[in-house]
């Protein structure tokens, strides 16, 4: 799956077998690269907060640059979202059913399905997380069309085992799990998605210590919130030389979104000054899952028929 160098903890992840099988003269899909600011909105709102939404095979990222006293509402949705809150973004009140939560930090919040609401209490960038179920986001993306043919390399949404307790309205703050040793970046897990809140980098990424490697069966979804970046992406040869494609060593400023498609072997670099990059994996990871590393394994169990051991 990977050839991490040895000083990368990511090389102590378990390799697992693809959950897809596919013949290697399978389409590849082309990466996609959103650069929000620099696209027309596809929605504003009352007071002026603008919303793009852009997809990947499983995924809908729906990012608001907004405006205090604009509310983002959501009603009888079929299943949870979440809501990424990261150093930049807007202070907000989250009500879902009885239950609502005030946050103004960085965080990890899980909206569960039905009717939800986000007010926005101040100026700010909101990034919401959407899995293909909700039909309307999907078609609403910037990028519909590419997704108009599914994916046949991609490990499809599945389903996951409902949280312990069933859904409800969850806050994890980043500040009570700082990024700490022997654990890469800060990972959580639902039913449908994984996001891994990537350190913030004050200098460029060594161009020495990059880190190319390929996921079997699933995307990488590379939001970028903070810098700018470069990614980097090689598309293997399949038997049909018509179809093969240039590697690809693009620049995106942010906020954007890379969807890295499977099995090209990628890796980002960070070149300015500061930076942070949140990678987003939809259906969740079971490589991660195993490792140990999801902060709320213990409310979000792993689907038990992914190998993966009970609490991981």
């Amino acid at each position: 799956m990977s050839t991490y160098a040895t000083d990368d903890i990511r090389s102590t992840l378990q390799t697992t077998a693809p959950a897809v099988q596919v013949d290697p003269s399978t389409p590849i899909k082309p990466s996609q690269w959103i650069e929000f600011l620099a696209l027309p909105p596809g929605e504003v709102l009352a007071h002026g907060s603008r919303v793009w939404n852009a997809r990947a095979a499983n995924l809908v990222v729906s990012y608001t640059e907004g405006r205090a006293g604009d509310v983002l509402e959501r009603a009888a949705q079929v299943d949870e979202y979440v809501v990424l809150q990261y150093s930049e973004s807007a202070p907000i009140l989250v009500t879902a059913g009885e239950e609502s939560a005030e946050v103004d930090e960085e965080a990890f919040v899980v909206v569960p399905p039905g009717d939800s609401r986000i007010e926005l209490r101040g100026d700010g960038p909101v990034i919401r997380l959407f899995s293909v179920r909700s039909g309307d986001l999907a078609a609403a993306s910037l990028n519909a069309e590419a997704y108009e043919e599914p994916d046949a390399r991609s490990a499809p949404l599945g389903e996951w085992p409902d949280p312990v307790g069933g859904f409800r309205l969850r806050v994890y703050r980043l500040a009570d799990t700082p990024i700490a040793p022997g654990r890469f970046g800060r990972i959580f897990r639902t039913t449908n998605v994984m996001v891994n809140f990537l350190a913030e980098e004050p200098t460029p990424r060594d161009p020495h210590k990059l880190s190319p490697h390929h996921h079997d069966d699933f995307e990488q979804i590379s939001l970028a919130v903070k810098g700018d970046f470069v990614h980097h992406i090689r598309y293997p040869w399949g038997p049909d030389s018509g179809a093969w494609r240039e590697d690809e060593h693009r620049r995106i400023a942010t906020p954007s979104i890379c969807v890295i498609p499977p099995p090209t072997v990628h890796t980002t670099q960070g070149i300015g000054p500061h930076q942070q990059l949140i990678d987003i994996f939809s259906p969740p990871r079971v490589d991660f899952s195993t490792s140990g590393w999801v902060l709320n394994a213990a409310d979000y169990p792993a689907a038990p028929d992914r190998g993966i051991p009970e609490g991981s």
